[in-house]
C-alpha cells in the first residue's frame, strides 16, 4: 500500500533523513523503532506532506509528491502525532465529529467505524463524551486523538509514540485497539521507542539510526539481535 525509496527530508538547512527506503502492507502493523532523534517522526510528517522531502512515495500506486496534508489525508492515510494535538475547548464528541471525512477520494462510502465502536473500544471516552477535551486527562487525549483520527476511516494510520507517559493499564488498552485495527483491515505504522508493545503486536520491525534504516526484520528476529539492540536502541 505505502511503499517508500530513497526518501531524504529536510528542516531547512538540515539535511535529517538519508535515503530512507520500505513498504507498509495492507493489513500489516509496521514497527518503527529507534533512539530520540534519529528520524523516527520526521519520516511520519514526510508522508504526511508536513516537511520538505525529495526521493519517491507512493499510496496505492500513486505518488504523494507535492501533495499538501489535507490531501493525503483524504487519500486515505491517518496520522496521530505525538502532540496529540485535541481541540480543548470541544467536547470529546465534538471532537470526534471533527475527525469524520467530507468530501475527498472516500466521499460516499460507508466508514467501518461509528462513534459505537469509539466508545466501546475506550469506555472512558463514552464516560466523558460531554467533557471537553482539554480537561481530560493524558491518558484519555491519547484515546480521543487515536480515535478522532480513526473516524475519518483511514486505509493506513501512522501513529506516533502513542504510549508516551501513560500508564500500564492504558498501554495496554493502546495494544489491544491496534490489534482491533488489524482485524479491520487498517495497517499502521507505529513509531516508537520501547520496544514493549511494537515487539508483541508488529508484523515487521524496522530501526532508524541517523536518518536511516539501520534493520529490517521480525521483532523475533530483532530480539535475537543483540547487537543492533544495543547500538541502537538502549540507552
Amino acid at each position: 500500500m505505502l511503499k517508500i525509496q530513497d526518501l531524504q527530508a529536510f528542516y531547512g538547512k538540515s539535511h535529517v533523513l538519508h535515503g530512507v527506503s520500505f513498504a507498509v502492507g495492507a493489513g500489516e502493523i509496521v514497527a518503527l523503532l529507534g533512539r530520540n532523534g534519529s528520524g523516527r517522526s520526521t519520516t511520519a510528517k514526510a508522508i504526511m506532506g508536513l516537511v520538505e522531502w525529495t526521493g519517491n512515495m507512493e499510496w496505492k500506486g500513486q505518488s504523494l509528491s507535492g501533495k499538501k496534508a489535507f490531501e493525503v489525508a483524504h487519500l486515505g492515510l491517518g496520522y496521530v502525532p505525538e502532540s496529540r494535538d485535541i481541540f480543548p475547548a470541544l467536547t470529546v464528541h465534538q471532537n470526534l465529529l471533527l475527525g469524520q471525512k467530507k468530501g475527498g477520494a472516500k466521499a460516499g462510502e460507508g466508514s467501518r467505524w461509528s462513534f459505537d465502536d469509539m466508545y466501546r473500544m475506550f469506555p472512558r471516552l463514552k464516560e466523558r463524551q460531554h467533557t471537553e477535551a482539554g480537561v481530560l486527562s493524558g491518558g484519555e487525549q491519547q484515546m480521543l486523538t487515536l480515535c478522532r483520527t480513526l473516524m475519518g476511516d483511514p486505509d493506513l494510520i501512522i501513529i506516533d509514540e502513542p504510549t508516551e507517559g501513560l500508564a500500564p493499564k492504558i498501554v495496554g488498552l493502546v495494544g489491544e485497539y491496534l490489534q482491533t485495527l488489524k482485524q479491520r483491515g487498517v495497517s499502521v505504522l507505529l513509531i516508537e521507542q520501547k520496544l514493549t508493545i511494537a515487539m508483541v503486536i508488529s508484523d515487521r520491525a524496522l530501526v532508524m539510526g541517523h536518518g536511516g534504516i539501520v534493520f529490517e526484520g521480525t521483532p523475533d528476529q530483532l530480539r535475537a539481535d543483540a547487537q543492533i539492540r544495543k547500538e541502537w536502541l538502549e540507552v
